[in-house]
């Protein structure tokens, strides 16, 4: 069983900046493939972005490419999403995903585990 630990989220101004933690259990985490993914009210949940398990490959939604920015530290079992230039369309809630199998890349079918979220609200 991994458990998935959001932190970070919040009330931002548009241009404004956000770092969202994922704190994760688990003794293999450095093999898993980590992702964010996010649901605005009324629409259905949409990938962020993704990074293996060595950290070296990443991808990102278009919609957020050039803003947001996916890390991991396996030393530590976190993985980060920096968002920068916030705009209120980023509004949602921001899940943590795993998946433990390391696939790449990334298909939500394919995650095992998700996080309970954590809200992220971008003001006009």
């Amino acid at each position: 069983q991994v458990q998935l630990v959001e932190s970070g989220g919040g009330l931002v101004q548009a241009g404004g900046s956000l770092r969202l933690s994922c704190a994760a259990s688990g003794s293999t985490f450095s093999s898993y493939t980590m992702a964010w993914f996010r649901q605005a009210p009324g629409k259905e949940r949409e990938f962020v972005s993704a990074i293996r398990w060595s950290g070296l490959s990443t991808y990102y939604a278009e919609s957020v490419k050039g803003r947001f920015t996916i890390s991991r530290d396996n030393a530590e079992n976190m993985v980060y999403l920096q968002m920068n230039t916030l705009k209120p369309e980023d509004t949602a809630v921001y899940y943590c995903a795993a998946d433990v199998h390391g696939r790449w890349p990334l298909l939500a079918g394919n995650v095992n585990y998700w996080g309970q979220g954590t809200q992220v609200t971008v003001s006009s």
